[in-house]
């Protein structure tokens, strides 16, 4: 496990690579996230306890969430507890390979499977843990829950087939400029189940049939806005065009706030979100990662679950585009907050704004 991977999400350093960020994330209030969700893939497990044996790095790689899981792991390795790294993850990986387990679980998001990959290379199965805070890689189970259920059905022997997924990272920096430079460094392989893993997240499709989409979007929103609302615009393609429709500056990568077509507030965290909110009535603007299918939980963990519940599910809005939806060949549209509570509020059917005054039904779960 990376135990902080995901840290830089909430306070809105779109990543946690780097012992700089990680002093930024922590000066900025930031709390370890991974750990939970690795408990939490750990517990799906326990009923399997006495069947397998589980081998883990120490103390905050691995030990401590297995114990809190109730398992009694063989603990290898060394680690400085506190000052982990890359080096650790590449370590751990090369010493648990070395005793030739059934499937590795991985805890972490794209910094950690590039770690893996460079260890390892492809032969390992592995399931992935979402932990982190972009999560491009096509290595991790859908949330917690799945990865459980996915590690489980392999370790029994009701999925076999393996397939080679990958392995994508971002140059941060570059992200936190609004850039996004993202390349493949290789292959893992994975437990092959469509409903239980992400896969890799897929380029915004373009031209100008997308353009023109956008734009009809922008101006449907533009035109329903409400006067005195404040309008949380989410990160992606499809709400910068709304942005751009009202001739405001934007975070292509962040969130910001407007009201009444004039800019509130750039490039928001948690914190920030929540005190701006405090007493406004406000809506959320937010459009699904093309490929995977998210609205929250992937890129934007600023959209907290904290701050979901005081604008209220029924306050957020969901636009993409035709050819966005039918990406998704059917699959839901996803939510994976971290907060079973508000993902269970924003499941279900739900209208997505795919045009000017049009509108479709679409399956959240």
């Amino acid at each position: 496990m990376n135990p902080v991977a995901g840290m830089g999400g909430r306070v809105g350093l779109k990543g946690s690579d780097g012992a700089e960020i990680l002093q930024r994330a922590r000066e900025l209030g930031a709390i370890p996230t991974a750990p939970g969700r690795a408990v939490e893939t750990l517990l799906g497990l326990s009923s399997m306890a006495d069947e397998i044996e589980m081998v883990t790095y120490p103390a905050e790689m691995g030990e401590t969430e297995a114990l809190e899981a109730g398992f009694e792991p063989c603990v290898i390795g060394h680690i400085r507890s506190g000052r982990t790294g890359a080096e650790d993850t590449r370590r751990a990986a090369k010493e648990m390979a070395a005793l030739e387990p059934a499937l590795l679980l991985v805890a972490g998001g794209d910094g950690t499977a590039r770690d893996v990959y460079e260890a390892l290379g492809v032969g390992l199965p592995v399931v992935g843990i979402p932990a982190g805070v972009k999560i491009h890689s096509g290595i991790y189970a859908l949330d917690p829950e799945r990865a459980a259920t996915l590690a489980a059905l392999y370790l029994r022997g009701q999925v076999k087939t393996v397939k080679a997924m990958e392995v994508m990272d971002i140059d941060e920096e570059a992200f936190r400029r609004g850039e996004v430079s993202a390349r493949l460094h290789g292959y893992l392989n994975v437990p092959l189940h469509r409903r239980l893993t992400q896969g890799a997240k897929a380029a915004s499709a373009r031209g100008e049939r997308e353009d023109l989409a956008m734009e009809a979007i922008a101006e449907h929103m533009a035109e329903t806005m409400e006067p005195g609302g404040l309008y949380i615009i989410g990160s992606g393609t499809t709400p910068r065009a709304i942005m751009n429709r009202l001739g405001l500056e934007n975070t292509l990568l962040g969130i910001d706030a407007i009201q009444n077509g004039k800019l509130v507030a750039m490039d928001l965290n948690e914190a920030q979100l929540l005190k701006l909110i405090e007493h406004r009535r406000a809506k959320i603007v937010v459009t699904p990662i093309g490929g995977q299918g998210y609205i929250f939980g992937r890129g934007n963990q600023q959209l907290s679950p904290q701050v979901i519940r005081k604008v209220g599910t029924e306050n957020v809005i969901i636009v993409a585009t035709p050819s966005k939806l039918k990406a998704l060949q059917r699959r839901p549209i996803l939510v994976d907050t971290g907060d079973h509570g508000v993902d269970r509020l924003l499941r279900g059917y739900r209208r997505v704004v795919t045009g000017y005054r049009e509108e479709r039904v679409y399956k959240v779960e």
